[in-house]
């Protein structure tokens, strides 16, 4: 078990704000999941949440390690390079997939988008 780190209250409170932006965004993307009406709406808000989200929490996690252990913690950097190229890649193949899926049956995305719009 480790004692507890004790920071200025300048550095614990950018910490706690870094984190809990990046927990409002990360939230903010799962209730467009949710409330959102198609597939290709849907896609979008997570993807988005997940890359801010991320990045915050990253942010606040490199600000308290780095204080706390008195030296420059960068490990954060590979898991923000790794979110921020793997989940747009990852949205771009599921939405391709998908409209390639519905071409094939003989449905129209961009009509669809429009109806459910009006």
């Amino acid at each position: 078990m480790t004692l507890a780190v004790h920071l200025p209250l300048w550095a614990a409170i950018l910490v706690a704000a870094c984190v809990l932006l990046g927990a409002v965004l990360t939230l903010i993307g799962t209730v467009g999941l949710l409330r959102l009406g198609t597939f290709y709406e849907r896609v979008h808000a997570p993807t988005l949440g997940t890359t801010l989200g991320t990045g915050f929490i990253l942010i606040g996690s490199m600000l308290y390690f780095s204080l706390a252990g008195e030296r420059l913690v960068i490990h954060e950097v590979l898991i923000a390079l790794f979110v921020t190229v793997t989940t747009p890649v990852s949205l771009m193949l599921l939405v391709r997939a998908a409209d390639y899926r519905d071409r094939l049956e003989g449905h129209d995305p961009e009509a669809e988008a429009e109806r459910s719009a009006s």
